[in-house]
């Protein structure tokens, strides 16, 4: 059997722990998406706390048949579960993937989670994976993730119109970024900066 380009791991920063996503963890995310009622918001696909367990099935699913890791993420001190988060769109031929899916409770965001979480998972691809590219896509309409993505040091590629039926009715359209593996020696210092700092 051919080993998976990407093998379940844990990944330990000084704030956060990302761990392979469980259904052990349904009562956790339960929790985490009740903080902010993240789910009403129209241009995210957060679970609500009823539909929690198919969406982690279905990561699972994906896991298993497409290749991805969905994460939980864990405040480190308390082991509390904050958010999740996944590799997607995997593409192993092209050393390619996106970090998406990603949702932190409301009393999370605006905090050094995000960026510590993204440290981490890049570090990953392309120290661990040899990935040459790592994408992030958001809706057109949520400033707040596009701020972050281009925050984090990813440049914007394009956008999608009219990429995706959105499960709220209508048609989304998808902004894409991108950070390279040659960018990624100076994306690492300042993200190193910004968690000391």
């Amino acid at each position: 059997m051919k080993k998976r380009w990407i093998e379940p791991v844990t990944l330990t920063g000084t704030n956060v722990v990302l761990e392979p996503l469980s259904l052990e963890h349904l009562e956790g995310v339960q929790s985490a998406v009740k903080d902010g009622e993240l789910w009403k918001l129209w241009f995210t696909s957060v679970p609500s706390p009823e539909t929690a367990e198919a969406t982690i099935k279905s990561a699972l699913e994906l896991r298993e048949n497409a290749g991805w890791m969905p994460f939980v993420v864990r405040e480190k001190g308390t082991g509390k579960v904050i958010g999740s988060t996944r590799y997607c769109n995997v593409d192993e031929a092209n050393q390619r993937l996106e970090i998406g899916y990603t949702w932190y409770a409301e009393s999370y965001q605006r905090t050094a989670v995000n960026t510590e979480c993204k440290y981490l998972l890049l570090t990953h691809a392309f120290e661990k994976l040899d990935a040459i590219a790592v994408e992030f896509r958001t809706h057109w309409h949520n400033l707040k993730s596009r701020a972050a993505i281009a925050r984090l040091g990813a440049k914007q590629d394009g956008v999608l119109r009219n990429h995706q039926k959105s499960v709220k009715g209508g048609y989304r359209d998808t902004v894409v970024f991108s950070i390279i593996n040659l960018e990624w020696p100076v994306v690492k210092q300042s993200l190193e900066h910004k968690l000391t700092n």
